[in-house]
């Protein structure tokens, strides 16, 4: 008999707490009692992985040999004479500096620990590649590195004729996720068959300021399954354009950026324990930023850690994402009469004028849920009706993970950022569903590339400073702690909302003692 718990959710804690975000990856903030954390993480190698990546490279910049990187089981290689060394101009004073990053015990040591930085611009070419869909993961420590002005750090990025970043401030982008220390970006793009299949990166220094620099510390290209986040050619069905009646089509020639990978209402599930791509799904206690307050504080997290999932490869293939994405969720709860008050709501913000791929995951884990109708919801996306959601029509049954997917365009706003909201609305008809209810077990949401082949989005305003707020500074120190107590004058918000794209690694295992305030850093 399959076993399943749910959570009450509240604006303040967690009833039961199944894990929480170690303090390396992690936003925490102080409140008035003593709050421990244990986190603790399985190494990788348990299981074979489901996907096995075809091209799987990783390349420490400015390193001189081979470092195993125990975080994730795998040989990161050299690019200081190595067929990864870059490609740039050698007239005088052109050349890249190698750096060694400073130590800090908050930051992770692999791909962090060295760096190549150029006030000139510099090319890395992977040759020999297979064609297909590729990740395509970079990695930046904005640290004071000798004779470098982190203020200076201004630079884009392309590569397969993608403008990637613009002008890129990972200082700022750095300093505007709280207490992260680096910068991640993960991207997805085609390699065409062609006689020599290949892949460039860019980065050219800006002209915007003088003695503006490139640099990166780690560079990662992963092979996905073909067509995993494209439509296939062979399909007939499109993806549902939000406010068209038209479907669209996904196609190789587009460039896609993650923004935001969560398992929604359950823990983090590591790069090391996804399917096969180092994928970092993260968790509800970084979720729990962008939902609404009702739903935030009504909302419920059930789990059934101990079914079987039953894949069924006419829906989705079984390395779609990590099963305890399916294995957990957030529902409205069972009060009927709430459940009609309120909307289940996340809002996202996303760079605009953009076109969003969202991907949601479903699956019914819990026993009573087994016949059609027995809980239907309709699913808007940026407060547009996309469909009725029927888990158990679609899947055909309890326990087969589905997902669906949606594309939205995100007109400009008066700020920098526009909310994408995701709205599961419970049906208030009860002939129409047996339960008032709605869930949702994981998303996933992609920038695409826009006409002229741009993914890049403005840098984040820089977070402000007040007289009114004592704030924990951001220490370069690596004896400094962080678990001082900070008094604050002003009424608590809610934190900064932290970046999915920030670094994805994870310690082995922390314990951490802190004391906690209401007061967070300001909204950036």
């Amino acid at each position: 008999m399959n076993m399943y718990i749910i959570t009450q959710a509240s604006n303040k804690h967690l009833d039961t707490i199944t894990m929480m975000k170690p303090i390396l990856s992690t936003h925490l903030y102080f409140s008035l009692f003593l709050h421990m954390i244990v986190v603790t993480i399985f190494v990788a190698g348990d299981s074979p992985p489901i996907y096995n990546a075809v091209e799987d490279i990783t390349v420490n910049c400015g390193y001189s040999g081979h470092i195993f990187n125990a975080y994730d089981q795998r040989n990161w290689t050299r690019d200081i004479n190595s067929k990864f060394s870059p490609s740039e101009h050698q007239a005088i004073g052109n050349t890249s500096i190698l750096k060694k990053a400073p130590h800090l015990y908050t930051v992770q040591q692999v791909p962090y620990t060295t760096t190549r930085l150029s006030h000139s611009e510099f090319t890395y070419r992977f040759f020999n590649l297979t064609a297909g869909q590729k990740f395509v993961r970079l990695y930046f420590y904005p640290a004071s590195y000798p004779d470098f002005d982190p203020s200076k750090a201004l630079f884009s990025v392309k590569a397969g004729g993608f403008t990637l970043l613009h002008d890129f401030n990972a200082s700022v982008t750095a300093a505007a996720s709280g207490p992260e220390e680096t910068v991640y970006r993960e991207f997805c793009m085609n390699i065409e068959e062609e006689e020599e299949q290949s892949l460039s990166i860019t980065f050219t220094p800006s002209r915007a300021i003088p003695d503006a620099y490139a640099f990166i510390n780690g560079i990662e290209i992963v092979s996905m399954p073909i067509n995993l986040y494209y439509t296939a050619p062979e399909s007939a069905d499109g993806i549902i354009y939000i406010g068209k009646e038209n479907t669209i089509r996904l196609e190789n020639s587009s460039a896609l950026e993650m923004v935001y990978r969560i398992n929604v209402g359950g823990s983090t599930a590591p790069f090391y324990e996804d399917t096969g791509m180092y994928r970092n799904w993260y968790d509800y206690t970084y979720e729990k930023w962008y939902l609404e307050e009702l739903s935030l504080r009504w909302s419920v997290l059930p789990q059934n850690v101990s079914i079987q999932l039953n894949w069924d490869s006419s829906q989705i293939p079984e390395y779609s994402a990590p099963k305890q994405v399916y294995q957990t969720a957030r529902s409205m709860g069972n009060n009927i009469t709430r459940n009609q008050r309120y909307n289940l709501t996340w809002q996202f913000p996303v760079d605009p004028n953009f076109s969003y791929l969202v991907r949601l995951h479903f699956c019914e884990f819990e026993s009573e849920i087994t016949k059609p109708r027995t809980r239907q919801f309709q699913i808007y996306i940026a407060n547009i009706k996309a469909e009725l959601m029927d888990v158990i029509s679609w899947s055909r049954g309890n326990g087969i993970p589905m997902y669906k997917d949606y594309l939205v365009f995100m007109p400009a706003g008066s700020e920098k950022k526009v909310n994408l909201s995701i709205t599961l609305q419970a049906i208030p008809i009860l002939w129409m569903s047996r339960t008032s209810d709605a869930i949702l077990n994981g998303l996933e949401i992609f920038k695409v590339n826009d006409t002229m082949g741009n993914l890049a989005g403005p840098n984040p305003n820089p977070p402000p400073t007040t007289p009114h707020t004592a704030m924990q500074s951001r220490t370069r120190d690596p004896k400094s702690k962080r678990h001082n107590v900070i008094m604050a004058t002003q009424p608590a918000k809610r934190p900064t909302k932290p970046s999915a794209q920030d670094h994805p690694y994870r310690p082995l295992c922390v314990t951490a003692f802190s004391w906690r305030r209401s007061k967070p850093p300001p909204e950036t």
